[in-house]
């Protein structure tokens, strides 16, 4: 399988260079050259299929040879060793929980496969890779976690001071070994800029950057898996299916129409914002113009300019009538997603997040429309992450889980800095 550039469809690279480079060098983010889609066999037949067995015929058409089958298979299991339950909220609307993995975000998903890829692409060599990434809230601690010791690779985390939760931060500036953390005196757009620029700077060579966001293919693409687990889950209800994403950066819902793309059955995508309203006013408006990020309750998803959009886009031949047949956004307010939490959970007990409160509300919109439908909106982190917001809004405690707890007695290591100047001193 070849990647090729979305600012040049003439560069094209296998997938270990896609993976390794994270970025192409006119700085446009790698595409498959080719999609195809797999046999009706395999959505007739989905229930009988483990969750591995699934992502097995999910991912490997994107792979190719360049990781054998036993190997890809080995990384898998050990990418999802936790559960993707859907639960009942309401009548026909679900919760896809994706946070039950080791640092309760859905992110450890990709950060899983992408830093198993890494590690057999590593695994014959002394060159070291250094993983530099931005991250709003999650992104952070799944890297580390994920890359926590892998060989011959060392990783570098940009985070926006004072706007990611204490548990988040924690996740991400106490492991140690080869993980660092920088404080960032900005927001996330100014740490995804850093990183960008960090990318094509000839000085910064001899580093071998790449990214773990979800511009890398190897953290993107393994997010059709929890789609097609959420398919399997819901089948049996036969009805159209409308899948809402909370939506920073636009790595989910992109995940979903490539999923779309090889033949899941889902009928229509919500792309649900905070008040980082960049797409919804694109699809209002038609002109597609970003703003500085503001910062909010759902602060993984204060994006300004989305980087996966333009994937979006390129999946619908830039075709805006196409795209709104299958795909909706709308925008709230970090009120309205207070009054949500309480809500659910004074109607259900279901205790959601901020996140997950924002994909319940575009769902629930957009189902106004798609009446005779079942959805489901994506919880993509554990309440506990945001038990600031929450346990406030619904008098309540949350338990500490384990996976906190592991985090919670150790120091916080971090360095602070401004500018690009200072990450670069800090790499080089």
């Amino acid at each position: 399988m070849n990647y090729y550039s979305l600012n040049n469809k003439n560069h094209k690279v296998t997938f270990q260079e896609a993976v390794i480079k994270g970025l192409a060098p006119d700085r446009g983010l790698y595409f498959p050259e080719t999609i195809s889609p797999l046999p009706d066999s395999f959505f007739q037949n989905i229930e009988m299929l483990s969750n591995e067995e699934i992502a097995f015929e999910t991912i490997k058409q994107f792979v190719g040879d360049e990781i054998p089958e036993t190997e890809l298979k080995k990384i898998i299991t050990e990418t999802l060793c936790f559960d993707f339950p859907c639960i009942p909220v309401e009548d026909n609307i679900f919760s896809l929980e994706l946070f039950h993995g080791p640092t309760m975000a859905f992110k450890d998903v990709g950060a899983r496969f992408m830093s198993r890829c890494l590690g057999y692409f590593n695994r014959n060599t002394d060159k070291k890779v250094t993983v530099l990434v931005a991250t709003s809230g999650d992104t952070g601690g799944a890297v580390a976690s994920g890359f926590l010791g892998v060989k011959g690779v060392e990783v570098v985390i940009l985070y926006p001071s004072g706007k990611v939760s204490d548990i988040q931060e924690r996740q991400l500036t106490t492991l140690g070994q080869n993980i660092k953390a920088l404080e960032v005196d900005g927001v996330f757009d100014d740490c995804q800029d850093m990183v960008k620029k960090a990318f094509l700077d000839e000085s910064l060579k001899h580093k071998n950057l790449t990214s773990a966001n979800s511009i890398n293919i190897a953290r993107w693409l393994p997010q059709m898996f929890y789609i097609f687990f959420a398919y399997k889950q819901l089948k049996q209800y036969n009805k159209p299916i409308v899948l809402s994403c909370p939506s920073g950066n636009f790595g989910n819902i992109c995940a979903g129409i490539m999923a779309k793309r090889l033949g899941l059955p889902i009928s229509h995508f919500v792309a649900s914002t905070n008040a980082n309203d960049t797409v919804p006013r694109f699809l209002e408006k038609g002109n597609y113009e970003p703003k500085p990020s503001v910062t909010t309750i759902s602060n993984a998803m204060d994006v300004g300019n989305p980087s996966n959009f333009i994937r979006i886009q390129e999946l619908y031949n830039n075709d805006l009538n196409e795209f709104e047949k299958d795909f909706s956004s709308y925008s709230f307010s970090d009120t309205e997603t207070e009054r949500t939490i309480k809500d659910i959970y004074s109607r259900t007990k279901y205790i959601a997040e901020p996140h997950g409160a924002v994909g319940y509300l575009g769902l629930k919109k957009e189902m106004q429309k798609q009446r005779n439908s079942i959805g489901v909106f994506l919880e993509t982190a554990h309440p506990i992450k945001f038990l600031d917001i929450v346990e406030p809004l619904l008098d309540l405690q949350l338990p500490i889980p384990k996976q906190i707890e592991n985090v919670l007695g150790k120091e916080k290591v971090s360095v602070k800095i401004k500018t690009y100047g200072e990450l670069k001193d800090f790499l080089h």
